[in-house]
């Protein structure tokens, strides 16, 4: 239930299902979080089954439960959006006797796949009728890694929410920069990520204070909120970035806030299928990313943006003022980027993927 490209997908996707043909309600692990009040004004129920630990006592008893709800509601799917939620709902449904069982895998290499939560993820793949990849990277993992025959995983992307297609008006772009304290006239490197270490915010900090002789108006918007962000914000001083550097704090995803940025930067280290690339792209945005996991399946090296090696602030550096250098090809990236999203990556195609594989697992076709 927290803001994080995993959860975005699975409210939009609970959102945009024919409720003529499917009767959708939500179990989750935790029982707070900022997307409850999505699902409240969708009118999606939601079941809570706060959970300290997959195993042991607890897990038997909210297991139990989950077994239960899913024989009242003799649910004909369940479809698992991560790790921990595979792992548990897998399981259960195949007890429960659940027509179409689906696991996801969303992720890249992550702390959390290590150790008994991948051996745990490997079995409920095994148990699943189907697993679904979020980009054709990772369903390729799930085959190596995981011993899933192709015939099993299934790839079906992230999509965007019509709105991300929408253009910030200039006047509300320099409205939401001044608010920042970005002078008029910057030129403007953003990032929207969770300040987590995965995302590396210190190699874009690294280029950004490199580039400052080069690129005098540059200025550099960081989105997102997390762990990290104490930390970053000394590395900020102590690069003498203070006031060139800004911090947004989480933000809500609408409107599609790469629309502040003249560049879109994703530098993370590990990576699955990013929704920030995607609202780059449908923002029409330049999009500079490091070369890991799904990312190649999004940006398209030349044609769509740019990509550097994870960690390597000199590349990094090098494709940000390539790109400040030439507007022209800021704007070819940023329009290809825009045409491959509107085809590759709109709810409505995305969500015919997606209801035809539960049909499918269902036996049945719901007119």
């Amino acid at each position: 239930m927290q803001l994080g490209g995993t959860e975005l997908n699975a409210v939009r996707t609970a959102e945009r299902l024919d409720r003529r043909r499917f009767s959708v309600s939500v179990v989750c692990l935790r029982d707070s979080g900022p997307l409850m009040e999505r699902y409240a004004n969708a009118g999606i129920p939601v079941h809570t089954f706060p959970l300290s630990s997959l195993w042991g006592p607890s897990g038997l008893r909210q297991g139990l439960r989950l077994w239960r709800l899913l024989r009242a509601e003799r649910t004909d799917i369940v479809h698992s959006h991560d790790a921990y939620t595979s792992i548990y709902g897998t399981f259960w449904a195949r007890v429960a006797g659940v027509r179409g069982v689906i696991a996801s895998r969303r992720s890249w290499h992550s702390p959390h796949l290590q150790g008994r939560i991948m051996q745990a993820s490997r079995l409920a793949y095994r148990l699943a009728h189907r697993v679904v990849g979020n980009s054709p990277s990772v369903a390729r993992l799930v085959e190596t890694e995981g011993g899933v025959p192709s015939s099993r995983v299934v790839t079906i992307p992230n999509f965007l929410d019509p709105q991300a297609f929408d253009e910030i008006p200039a006047t509300e772009r320099a409205r939401l920069l001044g608010e920042l304290g970005v002078p008029a006239g910057a030129f403007v490197v953003g990032i929207v990520a969770r300040l987590t270490p995965v995302k590396d915010h210190s190699t874009l900090l690294r280029s950004v204070a490199a580039l400052r002789s080069a690129i005098p108006t540059l200025h550099a918007v960081l989105v997102g909120d997390g762990p990290e962000r104490p930390r970053l914000e000394r590395e900020v001083a102590a690069l003498d970035l203070g006031g060139v550097v800004h911090f947004a704090g989480e933000r809500a995803p609408l409107p599609n806030l790469h629309g502040m940025f003249d560049v879109s930067v994703l530098c993370s280290t590990s990576e699955a299928f990013p929704n920030s690339i995607l609202e780059a792209m449908a923002a029409s945005r330049p999009v500079v990313a490091t070369n890991v996991g799904g990312n190649p399946d999004a940006v398209r090296d030349g044609v769509t943006g740019l990509l550097v090696p994870a960690g390597d602030a000199d590349a990094l550096g090098a494709a940000i003022r390539r790109l400040y250098s030439d507007p022209t090809l800021r704007m070819e990236f940023g329009e290809a980027g825009h045409a491959a999203a509107e085809t590759g990556y709109a709810a409505p195609a995305v969500i015919d993927q997606v209801e035809r594989l539960y049909e499918t697992l269902a036996g049945r076709s719901v007119a």
